[in-house]
């Protein structure tokens, strides 16, 4: 039996069953053949891997691999929410558009890509959203694009996957995207990417493990969620929430390692270092939703519904990357009230991103 993405409205959180209530969840990814073919006629303009990263690199390209699980909405991932009791997913494209495209041909495969995933979601219009995709290389094409895919296309939010040849995007160049966010009142979703290649030998390989531990190290493992959290508070660091009070951040993987430091952050980057009009725990309390990202941890979810409120996490599964079986019942378990179970089960993904 399919499992609708029913409305709830009509029953107080005491009155549902939480073992069937349909989740929302927002980190999951898509990607289309056609995307990932014009991605591949630029490979040639990518530096060459030597020595143990030519191996990483190739650990690297096998981790992409994801098949139809990537590829598909109709079949295994319908299949796959239903027996979970995923009620809707909130998708996005999985490293969309390299960093070597031309800024005019990233420009188009944005529109094609976002395009396509709006076009695919619309097939199972109670199932799926999107999120939109944008060409960094161009920031000013690129808050036009975000404004396409919201009011012409549907789409509730955008997600940005690492940096943009190295560069973090608290640059002053990058801020038409952020105002445009915060004019549609749409969240940004801070994704990882692989980072420098530099950044991973140095931190990440050594001669006592395998070339395959550095990258799974430097990666999904620990490195690039380093990378997000370091991205994140230099965003909160530039005053970005001081110039758009409005705008919303999310962050996966519970926060990319960031909140356990934020008491350290208050202290050592106090308000008369920063010149910030709050502390910089404020604005993580605040303007960032906190999603799992398929990490199932009960000490994690304690802590961020101690530290930050139920009312600002998120359900995610990281889908097709993490398929995690106790994801079902991880809600129905936890030792949480009614309300706080349904606010991370769908009520505060139905705000934020403004599902009807």
């Amino acid at each position: 039996m399919t499992m609708m993405a029913i409305s709830c409205a009509d029953k107080t959180t005491k009155e549902m069953d939480f073992t069937t209530l349909p989740l929302i969840t927002v980190e999951e990814h898509f990607s289309a053949q056609e995307i990932i073919d014009a991605n591949a006629k630029y490979a040639y303009l990518k530096p060459k891997p030597t020595g143990k990263m030519a191996e990483a690199a190739r650990f690297f390209a096998g981790r992409r691999l994801i098949g139809e699980d990537l590829l598909d909405i109709d079949g295994k991932r319908l299949h796959h929410m239903d027996s979970l009791g995923i009620g809707m997913q909130i998708l996005s494209f999985t490293a969309p558009i390299d960093n070597v495209v031309p800024a005019d041909e990233a420009v188009q495969m944005a529109r094609r890509a976002n395009d396509i995933l709006a076009s695919r979601a619309s097939q199972h219009p109670d199932r799926f959203r999107a999120m939109a995709t944008l060409p960094m290389a161009d920031p000013v094409a690129a808050a036009a694009e975000l404004e396409r895919c919201v009011k012409e296309l549907g789409m509730v939010g955008v997600l940005l996957t690492g940096q943009y040849n190295g560069r973090f995007y608290d640059e002053p160049e990058f801020f038409p995207i952020f105002e445009k966010a915060a004019e549609l009142d749409i969240p940004v979703y801070w994704h990882p990417e692989f980072v420098n290649s530099d950044i991973i030998d140095y931190y990440y390989m050594s001669d006592s493990y395998s070339a395959i531990v550095g990258a799974e190290l430097g990666s999904a493992g620990f490195g690039w969620h380093i990378d997000v959290g370091i991205h994140v508070a230099r965003m909160v660091l530039s005053g970005i929430f001081d110039k758009l009070p409005n705008l919303k951040f999310v962050t996966g993987h519970w926060g990319e390692d960031i909140p356990a430091f934020l008491e350290r952050m208050d202290y050592m980057l106090n308000q008369e270092t920063t010149g910030l009009q709050k502390k910089v725990s404020d604005y993580y309390k605040e303007n960032i939703w906190y999603t799992p990202s398929g990490i199932m941890s009960e000490l994690q979810l304690d802590y961020f519904v101690k530290l930050f409120g139920a009312e600002h996490i998120i359900w995610s599964e990281d889908y097709p990357y993490i398929q995690n079986e106790p994801l079902r019942f991880f809600l129905d378990k936890a030792d949480l009230t009614a309300d706080q179970k349904y606010a991370i089960a769908r009520g505060n993904a139905e705000k934020i991103f403004k599902l009807k």
